[in-house]
């Protein structure tokens, strides 16, 4: 089992930053690839950026150039660094975490994005 705690959302004014951070605990050692995840009511959950155990990253195209995921093994910690922000990225963003048999999401947290 994994479980994963998102933090870090808020309300920003077009053109600002901000770093949400999933926090993973359990078996960890299993994941092999995380994701970000945004939903917007109506919509269907669409990828943003995924990181492989490798390092590997990558983006969706919204979002190339702006954002930038992460992970701090030593912490557990995947980030999501959000910059640029335009109100077409208000949504509420999920961590994803999977394993061979499995997936497992965070709670999700909103991102606000005025202009």
């Amino acid at each position: 089992q994994v479980q994963l705690v998102e933090s870090g959302g808020g309300q920003v004014q077009a053109g600002g930053s901000l770093r949400l951070s999933c926090a993973a605990s359990g078996s960890i050692s299993s994941i092999h690839v995380m994701r970000w995840y945004r939903q917007t009511p109506g919509n269907q959950r669409e990828v943003v950026a995924m990181i492989l155990d490798s390092g590997v990253t990558n983006y969706a195209d919204s979002v190339k150039g702006r954002f930038t995921i992460s992970r701090d093994n030593a912490k557990n910690t995947l980030y999501l660094q959000m910059n640029n922000l335009r109100p077409e990225d208000t949504a509420v963003y999920y961590c994803q975490a999977r394993t061979v048999q499995e997936q497992y999401w965070g709670q999700g947290i909103q991102v606000t994005v005025s202009s």
